[in-house]
């Protein structure tokens, strides 16, 4: 895989061990399964969790639907090697893929359900569009993405939680107008939000997203 830039799961190396109790102080974890019990998965069902991080939501995906088959896809080896570990002691079966959002490696029309949680705000805008467009190309026709990430990150509390996990500057461009209009760029269909989730602490409130891929 070509060596690029990117903003790892914790932002910093430093911060990764503390990254899933973080994670679950601060409402994360809850939002995610908030987000699993939202998805309509069918039996035997092939996913996708790109940024999937230390695993968290292809072990909570894995527990509730134990017969379908979990890729996870993260640029981070470190991070990678965590999620590993995870799903070993989840007893989870986890395909664990090294690569980047906007470069799946996987084939076209290949997969039933993506999932992403709280990675989008770590991508620049031309990385954004061009994930959108690389998830309509392995969706298969109607398949389903779902969207979990930060909607509304309150006044006054930018400084400490926000910074936390990602550049303010990135939290300010994912608004929920701005992810809407993307998905329809990128030729998803339907594009709404579909919920909400209350983050501990107050750092920010976090939107749920679905669209499905178009009919070929």
């Amino acid at each position: 895989m070509a060596v690029r830039p990117y903003l790892s799961a914790a932002q910093y190396e430093w911060a990764l061990p503390f990254y899933d109790p973080a994670s679950k102080i601060l409402g994360l974890d809850s939002a995610r399964r908030e987000l699993v019990l939202r998805a309509r998965i069918g039996p035997k069902s092939r996913i996708l969790d790109i940024g999937c991080g230390t695993g968290t939501l292809g072990v909570i995906l894995k527990s509730r639907h134990p017969d379908i088959e979990m890729i996870g896809l993260d640029p981070d080896p470190k991070i990678l090697r965590r999620a590993q570990r995870k799903a070993k002691r989840a007893h989870a079966t986890l395909d664990l893929i090294r690569g980047f959002s906007d470069t799946i490696p996987l084939p076209d029309e290949s997969v039933d359900t993506v999932f992403s949680s709280f990675m989008f705000h770590h991508l620049e805008r031309h990385e954004k569009s061009n994930t959108l467009r690389a998830l309509v190309r392995v969706l298969r026709p109607g398949g389903n993405l779902l969207l979990l990430d930060f909607a509304r990150v309150k006044s006054g509390q930018d400084a400490f939680w926000a910074r936390l996990w990602a550049p303010t500057a990135r939290l300010k461009d994912n608004s929920e107008e701005r992810i809407i209009a993307l998905l329809h760029e990128a030729g998803f269909a339907k594009p709404a939000v579909i919920g909400h989730c209350s983050l501990t602490f107050g750092i920010s409130e976090a939107a749920i997203y679905q669209a499905s891929a178009p009919s070929r």
